[in-house]
């Protein structure tokens, strides 16, 4: 993940100075898309491990994430 952003940084300084081939415009959208890829399914992982309580410790998870969890057996 450190080399993908490394990399897109370093394409988005290149197009703000000199620019870019048409091949480096092409790599650029391929790792945003593969970097919004990992940070989507990152997001989903944590949202799979979610608890929503409320202030007097019931729980309040919305019933879609609770049967996403079930599937996916991360709670029981």
């Amino acid at each position: 993940m450190k080399d993908l952003i490394k990399r897109i940084n370093e394409l988005v300084h290149k197009s703000k100075t000199i620019g870019l081939t048409e091949s480096e415009k092409e790599e650029q959208q391929r790792l945003r898309q593969e970097y919004l890829a990992i940070f989507r399914g990152n997001m989903k992982n944590t949202l799979m491990h979610v608890k929503v309580l409320d202030e007097e410790g019931n729980d309040v998870t919305p019933e879609k994430l609770k049967e996403d969890q079930r599937k996916t057996k991360y709670i029981n």
